[in-house]
């Protein structure tokens, strides 16, 4: 239970490298499935659940009302599983398609079941069906919560057909991007905030546009990272279509956009106290992103470097980790100084 559980902690923070099938073979379920699916990075999405729920905790305790705690679990445990779906079909299409052959970046920096022939096809899409299944129930459920509300079957419905269809044809005609910063930012925090309000707000919105900006952020990174790759693959991400230096310049801009918008809910719109200025934490990784991405990426790995072929990716990453850790964390306080001190920061 102690490797297990090990295992688990790891798959959930790191991507996974794995080339043999024995080693695969002997793992549990939910080993197979954190693996596969990408927890490491899937977890941004218990971080915009998390953010959904905390801001409608602060209105709803404003208002007196109560917070359906079981409601918000579902939501959360419903999106990551949309999440890790959307990462099977990614996987089943693109080798499907022969994206994934001939040692192509997906393949070198996490298990990849299929191209290392550690299931087939068959067994990838009953993976993608019991997932896809199980994160379509919650979905229902907050229909059924909302008594099938326009806006909640609206963005269900939006939800799932970026699901679908984010691997192809999105991502090929370089709209995969925005779709990420759309979901992960306001299609999620403020579908949460809705589901548990019922209450669409655009401060919300707002408030919800830094986490997107740092979500999306990782997907520009990795696809300029890839971007010679997939321009020979003709899979036309946003960095294939706009080049590398502008692809670069844009991701450096939503970083520091990310936590401008977050001062301006704090001292001009008052949406969240000073508290939030933690986020500022994260300034050296965000330094440290800013200056890779500066500079064109490298034919080769610098001497002694350890995980190419991820070079923007990596940092991205790690400032996301680092933001979104923190946002949470000052969110959290942010929450209890206006449960219990409602009149501090107006």
């Amino acid at each position: 239970m102690n490797t297990t559980l090990a295992m688990w902690r790891k798959s959930l923070s790191q991507l996974i490298m794995m080339s043999d099938k024995k080693e695969w073979d002997a793992l549990d379920i939910l080993s197979k499935w954190f693996i596969a699916t990408r927890s490491a990075v899937t977890t941004v999405t218990l971080y915009s659940s998390l953010i959904g729920g905390l801001l409608a905790w602060q209105y709803l305790r404003a208002n007196n009302k109560p917070f359906d705690f079981l409601t918000w679990i579902v939501l959360t445990i419903g999106l990551f599983i949309a999440h890790g779906t959307n990462n099977l079909l990614n996987d089943f299409t693109d080798f499907s398609r022969g994206i994934d052959k001939d040692n192509y970046f997906r393949t070198q920096y996490g298990v990849h079941p299929l191209a290392q022939g550690f299931w087939d096809k068959r067994t990838h899409l009953i993976w993608f069906g019991v997932s896809g299944v199980l994160a379509t129930l919650s979905g229902v459920y907050a229909m059924f919560y909302t008594h099938f509300d326009p806006i909640v079957v609206g963005l269900f419905a939006f939800g799932a057909f970026i699901l679908l269809f984010y691997t192809y044809p999105l991502k090929y005609v370089g709209i995969g991007e925005l779709s990420i910063f759309i979901i992960w930012g306001p299609i999620m925090i403020g579908g949460v905030y809705y589901v548990l309000t019922g209450l669409w707000s655009w401060l919300v919105v707002l408030a919800s546009i830094p986490v997107g900006l740092n979500v999306v952020t990782i997907n520009l990174g990795k696809h300029t990272d890839k971007r010679k790759e997939d321009l020979g693959k003709g899979v036309r991400t946003l960095p294939v279509l706009l080049g590398e230096t502008a692809s670069r310049y844009i991701t450096m801009s939503a970083i520091v956009l990310s936590y401008l918008i977050t001062i301006y809910l704090v001292f001009v719109a008052h949406f969240f106290t000073p508290i939030l200025l933690l986020i500022f934490v994260a300034i050296k990784p965000a330094q440290v992103a800013i200056q890779r991405l500066s500079k064109p990426r490298p034919d080769a790995p610098p001497a002694g470097y350890p995980i190419w072929p991820r070079w923007f990716s990596t940092v991205c990453f790690v400032h996301n980790r680092v933001f979104s850790n923190y946002f949470v964390l000052a969110l959290i306080a942010d929450t209890l100084i206006r449960t219990f001190f409602p009149a501090f920061w107006h």
